[in-house]
């Protein structure tokens, strides 16, 4: 098998993506710590559980919408859980699920956070794009993450290839 090197065009794209993506992770992560005490991960969650119905949501469910492992979620949770922004509840119908859901105090948390968070990301990012780089912009993060979460032009990768898939149990939640 021939290995496809970058092209010089190839290779500084790759290498200022990387660059801007690395230097905007600890921007916000920066700013979290100071702002609210927890890193990006952390506020991750805790926004995806609030845009939940009932903001509750199914251990494994809540690892694939942050796209991470179930262990890291876990240790996740339950440092989250001792700061009581989230609580976990079993599963009725599925003793091997769990849920969790974001506390009043955590949903508080959050709103507290988030212009701070939404601040630091306009700076960052979208007060130095133009109209059009904001569409160029979300055109080609869709093109990669729809190829990295495989699409009909690339096979699904396995649960061993993305940890955070795995078959649904029975319990949905409602």
């Amino acid at each position: 098998m021939t290995t496809r090197w970058l092209t010089p065009k190839e290779q500084r794209a790759w290498r200022a993506f990387m660059a801007a993506t690395n230097l905007l992770e600890d921007a916000i992560d920066r700013q979290l710590q100071q702002d609210a005490g927890m890193p990006h991960l952390y506020y991750g969650i805790l926004a995806n559980l609030s845009e939940e119905p009932e903001r509750k949501l199914r251990m494994t469910d809540l690892a694939a919408k942050a796209k991470i492992t179930r262990s890291r979620l876990t240790y996740a949770v339950t440092r989250l859980e001792k700061d009581g922004l989230i609580r976990r509840e079993d599963c009725q119908w599925d003793k091997r699920s769990s849920f969790a859901i974001l506390t009043d105090e955590g949903m508080a948390a959050l709103e507290r956070t988030a212009p701070g968070h939404v601040e630091t990301v306009r700076a960052a990012v979208f007060d130095r794009l133009s109209d059009d780089q904001v569409g160029q912009l979300e055109e080609i993060s869709s093109v990669i993450a729809r190829a990295l979460e495989g699409d009909a032009s690339t096979p699904r990768p396995t649960a061993d290839e993305v940890p955070w898939r795995r078959r649904s149990s029975p319990c949905s939640g409602s």
